[in-house]
C-alpha cells in the first residue's frame, strides 16, 4: 500500500513535505535566500563549517568506522557517531540543492559510498553493535542509539532525493527502513530507542517514497512510548519520554532534544493519519512548555545533570543548558505545527530560536561553537585550541569540537535548507514567515506563476519591502507577519499608509509588476520582565530590540556589580544598545546573609549592550543577559 502522494523525484528540497495541512512548504528550487544576515551565515557554512566537520570526523575515525570498523575491533567514538556522519551528510545534500558543486558532489558519493559498503545483507547499518568484540544488535535498547543513528541515515537519503533525486544513499536508506520494520514490526520487537529520532525519519521516508509501511512503523513507535518498557534509571523514565503516553501528556518534560524529536515525529504521524486528537495534544504540551519552561532566547532545557527541561518556572540563567541541538529541534516542532495549523504563533518561535540560538552558536568563521548557552557566564570564557577536541559536553566557551559533537552538523542542516522556512503557499497566495533577502518564483494552489523579491536590513532595521516581479491579471494575496513586539508597525502600499497590527497582515488584489508592498516594523530597544514565578531571574530585566535579545558583556566591569535603572527606557546609541547602569558590589563578608545590603549609590553612565548572538566573540568575557535592577 502506497500513499497518496508519493513524491519519489527531486522537488528542489524541501525538509517536511506534509500530505495535509494549511500551508504548503516551498523548496530550494522556489526560494533562495539572496543577501543579509542569513546569506552570510550560509556562505560561511558552505565554506568552513562543512569541511571543518567532516575534516575533526575523518580525524577522529568516525568516518573511518564505516569503511573499516565494521570488521576491525578497534573503532572510534561514541556508540552514536555513526549519526554525526549522517547529519553532515544531510547538510551536504541541503547546500548542494542550495548551490551545487562538482566538489560537495564527489565528497557526497564519497560518504554514501563508506556507508553502503558497512550495510549488512539484512539492511541493518550500524558500526557500534553486532560486529567483532561488540555487543549484539539491538541488546541496549536504552542506550545503544542503533534506531537514532538509523533515523538520521534515513534523513540524509530524504534530503538527498529531494535535491538531486532517488540515487544509491536512498536505496541504502530504503533497506534500512525495511529491516526496521521486519524487526520491530507488530509481530517483531515491541522496543522503543532510548533516544527519539527514528519516527520523524520515518514518516518524511514514507512520504518521500510512497511506502505506507514506513509510516505505519513510526505510528507504531509513537504509541509504544510513554509504556515504561525500556528499564528504570536515575533521571527517571521521563529522561526518555517512557513515562506517559504521549496522548496523556500535559508538557515536554525529560531531555529536551528527546522529547522535541519525538514531537516532530507524533505530529507527522498526526498528520498523515489524519489524527487530529493528536495533533492537538502535541500542540497543546508545546503550548504549555513555551509558556512556562522556556528562556528569553527561546532555549530550551534548564538541566545540565540530564540535559532536561526543569519544572514549570525553573529557568535559572546561570545554569541555562539550552542544548543547540534543543534549539534545532523547536525549530523542526514549531515548523511543523505551524505548516499544519497555519497559527502565526509558530513563527514567532522560530524567529526567536534562529536569531538568539542559532544565530548565537557559531563562531564567525564556522570553524567553533557552543554546544550549550547560559545566560549569564560569570568566570571569562576560556580560549581553546583550534586543534583540541572538549571531551566536556556541558557548557563552557565556543570549542572547534565536542567528544559529542550533535550540535554543528544539527546546525549546518538547518542553515543549508534555511530559505525552505522563509515562505509558503496557502490557499490564497504566498505567506512570508522569516524576513530576509530572498528571491521567491512559485505556483499558487491553483497553478498560477507568482513571484516576489524581498528585500531587508533586518533584524537591525524593521523595513521589509516586497517586490512583485511576476504575476497575471488574477487577484492573489501577499501575508506579512507583524510579531507581538512590533506595536505601531506601518503598512505602505500602492493604496496609501496603514497601521499593521500584530498579527498577520494580508494585501489581497490584483498585483501589477514592480509594485510594492513596504512593512515597517519598530525595532527600538524594550525593557523585557521577567514572570515573577521565575525565581531565578525576579528583581531583573532583560533588553530585547526585535527580535534580539541583547547582553551585558564585560569590558572591564564585574557584571555581579551591575545595576540597571528600569525608569529609563534603553535606547540606540554608539555601540550597541545603552541602559542606564552603575556597578555597586557589596563588600565581601565571611557569611553571605544578613540585613538588606545597602542601597546602590554613585553615579549612574550608559552601559553599551550588544545583540547576545555576538557575545563572547571579541575572546573571552563574562556575559548576562538579564540585568539587576536597582
Amino acid at each position: 500500500m502506497t500513499l497518496t502522494s508519493p513524491d519519489t523525484t527531486a522537488v528542489g528540497g524541501r525538509p517536511v513535505v506534509p500530505a495535509r495541512g494549511a500551508l504548503r512548504p516551498l523548496g530550494l528550487h522556489e526560494v533562495r535566500v539572496t543577501g543579509g544576515f542569513w546569506a552570510v551565515r550560509q556562505g560561511v557554512n558552505a565554506s568552513s563549517t562543512l569541511p571543518h566537520a567532516r575534516a575533526w570526523q575523518d580525524r577522529l575515525g568516525w568516518t573511518g568506522n564505516l569503511t573499516s570498523g565494521v570488521s576491525s575491533p578497534d573503532r572510534l567514538g561514541r556508540e552514536f557517531s555513526d549519526s554525526e556522519v549522517y547529519k553532515l551528510l544531510e547538510a551536504m545534500a541541503w547546500e548542494a540543492g542550495r548551490s551545487p558543486d562538482p566538489a560537495l558532489e564527489a565528497a557526497i558519493a564519497e560518504v554514501t559510498g563508506a556507508i553502503a559498503s558497512a550495510q549488512a545483507p539484512d539492511g541493518y547499518l550500524g558500526t557500534a553493535f553486532g560486529g567483532p568484540g561488540r555487543p549484539a544488535r539491538y541488546s541496549d535498547m536504552t542506550w545503544g542509539h542503533e534506531l537514532y543513528c538509523a533515523g538520521h541515515l534515513l534523513q540524509a537519503a530524504v534530503a538527498r532525493a529531494r535535491t538531486a533525486g532517488p540515487d544509491r544513499l536512498l536505496e541504502v536508506a530504503r533497506r534500512v527502513a525495511d529491516h526496521v520494520c521486519a524487526e520491530f514490526g507488530p509481530d517483531g520487537r515491541q522496543d522503543v530507542c532510548g533516544h527519539p529520532e527514528i519516527e520523524v525519519a520515518l514518516v518524511e521516508l514514507a512520504r518521500t517514497t510512497g511506502e505506507r509501511r514506513y509510516l505505519d512503523q513510526a505510528a507504531l513507535f509513537v504509541e509504544r512510548r510513554g509504556r515504561r518498557s525500556l528499564p528504570r534509571h536515575r533521571f527517571g523514565w521521563s529522561y526518555f519520554g517512557d513515562d506517559v503516553p504521549i496522548r496523556e501528556a500535559t508538557v515536554l518534560r525529560g531531555h529536551a532534544v528527546r522529547a522535541l524529536y519525538l514531537a516532530c515525529g507524533a505530529v507527522d504521524v498526526a498528520v498523515e493519519t489524519g489524527d487530529d486528537d493528536l495533533l492537538r495534544a502535541v500542540a497543546a504540551q508545546f503550548d504549555r512548555t513555551l509558556a512556562r519552561r522556556t528562556y528569553l532566547t527561546g532555549g530550551m532545557g534548564s538541566r545540565h545533570t540530564d540535559e532536561a527541561f526543569g519544572d514549570d518556572f525553573q529557568l535559572p540563567a546561570d545554569r541555562a543548558y539550552s542544548e543547540t541541538c534543543a534549539g534545532v529541534a523547536a525549530i523542526m516542532l514549531a515548523w511543523r505545527l505551524l505548516l499544519a495549523t497555519g497559527d502565526g504563533r509558530y513563527d514567532d518561535v522560530v524567529e526567536r530560536i534562529l536569531y538568539n540560538v542559532v544565530a548565537t552558536a557559531v563562531a564567525d568563521d564556522g570553524r567553533s561553537f557552543f554546544y550549550a548557552h547560559t545566560l549569564h557566564q560569570r568566570t571569562p570564557t576560556a580560549v581553546v585550541p583550534a586543534d583540541e577536541e572538549q571531551l566536556g559536553f556541558g557548557g563552557g566557551p565556543r570549542a572547534p569540537w565536542f567528544e559529542v559533537s550533535c550540535c554543528l552538523p544539527n546546525v549546518a542542516r538547518l542553515l543549508a535548507s534555511l530559505a525552505c522556512y522563509t515562505a509558503t503557499v496557502d490557499d490564497t497566495g504566498v505567506r512570508l514567515h522569516q524576513y530576509a533577502d530572498t528571491d521567491i518564483d512559485t505556483r499558487l494552489a491553483d497553478g498560477r506563476e507568482v513571484g516576489l523579491r524581498v528585500r531587508t536590513a533586518y533584524p537591525d532595521d524593521g523595513v521589509v519591502t516586497v517586490r512583485v516581479v511576476k504575476t497575471d491579471d488574477e487577484p492573489w494575496s501577499v501575508t506579512l507577519r507583524v510579531p507581538p513586539w512590533a506595536t505601531g508597525a506601518v503598512l505602505h502600499t500602492s493604496y496609501g499608509r496603514h497601521p499593521a497590527p500584530v498579527g498577520d497582515v494580508v494585501v489581497h488584489r490584483r498585483f501589477r509588476p514592480g509594485e510594492e508592498i513596504r512593512l515597517e516594523l519598530p525595532v527600538t530597544p524594550r525593557f523585557t520582565h521577567p514572570d515573577p514565578r521565575v525565581d531565578a531571574v525576579r528583581g531583573c530585566v532583560a533588553v530585547e530590540r526585535g527580535p534580539v535579545v541583547y547582553c551585558a558583556e564585560s569590558a572591564g566591569h564585574d557584571l555581579d556589580a551591575l545595576r540597571v535603572d528600569p525608569t529609563t527606557p534603553p535606547a540606540d546609541g554608539p555601540g550597541g544598545v545603552l541602559v542606564d547602569a552603575r556597578f555597586h558590589a557589596p563588600a565581601d563578608a565571611p557569611w553571605p546573609y544578613g540585613p538588606p545590603p545597602p542601597a546602590a549609590t554613585g553615579p549612574r553612565a550608559p552601559l553599551a549592550l550588544v545583540p547576545y548572538h555576538r557575545w563572547a566573540r571579541g575572546g573571552p568575557s563574562t556575559m548576562r543577559v538579564w540585568l539587576p535592577t536597582d
